[in-house]
């Protein structure tokens, strides 16, 4: 029997915000995906991931889980000595939850009460969210779990506050002139220091301020418009999002996207955020004329992720 597959997520909305109660739609993305296989380690790839899953073993064997979401590590270490790793193609660094498609793959596998994420209530939604974030602190330090949940349940999630989150449809994307797109920056960015930037900004009143004033007010205007599929509002939100970003996310903006990100706002031709924490990685572009948008980003890898 294969394993199933865990795809990759992208934080549509809700970077940072979502650590200050903004809301957050988050979606999964196939492109990338990674599975738990077995084999004889004969590839250097091969041997590492088995090598990570067993410093991670030791890690889960000392995890206090609520008895409903136990794991069974002693299995999991039995598969880890025959040959297990983790087969995947996403990239780390990027902000597409390379980590969270790991830690739902192994809690699929492993776990000793089954869940169904077709069927799952929002409470255990809530409780599994918390689950998966004690399992992801030891990649990141601190998790909120939000995404090996996206990956384990492969459903758009809107995140409403800290407390509360559900699953969500998002408007069927279709063969238009608009598209959402991903550009890649060309360099790996990492979690940890862009987050401690964000905490040393917080300390000072004015970006708490304009954070819970402005940025969080463009964020949920967005979702809100983007999920009624109300085109105007929603770019109008968006630029003014992607304007306070260019202001005060400066230093989570890598240097190779700071004049596209400039010549966006100064054209309208397109619009651009970051993808998770930023620093590197990929960055997420917006635009109602792709093919216009395109021309103008000659020359950076860029991905469509959805049309409209």
């Amino acid at each position: 029997m294969t394993n199933p597959l865990f795809y990759a997520k992208i934080i549509l909305f809700g970077e940072y915000g979502m650590i200050e109660d903004s809301q957050g739609l988050v979606v999964p993305y196939s492109f990338y995906k990674g599975t738990l296989k077995f084999s004889d380690l004969s590839s250097e790839f091969e041997e590492k991931s088995n090598q990570h899953l067993q410093k991670y073993s030791d890690f889960l064997e000392n995890l206090n889980l609520p008895e409903d979401f136990k794991l069974d590590v002693k299995t999991f270490k039995k598969d880890i000595s025959n040959g297990l790793f983790f087969d995947s193609n996403i990239p780390q660094g990027y902000g597409v939850g390379s980590s969270g498609a790991l830690v739902a793959a192994i809690f699929e596998k492993y776990s000793l009460s089954k869940h169904d994420p077709e069927n799952i209530s929002k409470d255990n939604l809530k409780n599994l969210k918390a689950v998966f974030g004690q399992m992801e602190s030891y990649f990141h330090g601190k998790s909120s779990g939000m995404d090996p949940l996206i990956c384990y349940m492969n459903l758009p999630i809107l995140i409403e506050n800290k407390e509360n989150l559900d699953k969500v449809s998002i408007p069927k994307g279709e063969e238009g002139k608009g598209a959402i797109f991903l550009i890649d920056s060309g360099i790996t960015g990492e979690t940890g220091p862009m987050i401690q930037i964000f905490f040393e900004k917080m300390k000072t009143e004015g970006f708490r301020k304009t954070l819970k004033e402005e940025f969080i007010r463009y964020n949920n205007a967005c979702i809100d418009a983007f999920l009624k599929k109300d085109m105007n509002p929603f770019f109008r939100n968006l630029k003014k999002l992607s304007h306070w970003a260019y202001e005060h996310f400066r230093p989570m903006i890598p240097e190779s996207i700071f004049n596209i990100w400039k010549k966006g706002l100064d054209s309208n031709a397109y619009y651009l955020k970051l993808c998770g924490s930023g620093g590197g990685g990929y960055i997420l572009g917006f635009t109602k004329d792709y093919e216009k948008a395109e021309k103008m980003l000659e020359g950076f890898q860029k991905e469509v992720i959805y049309r409209f």
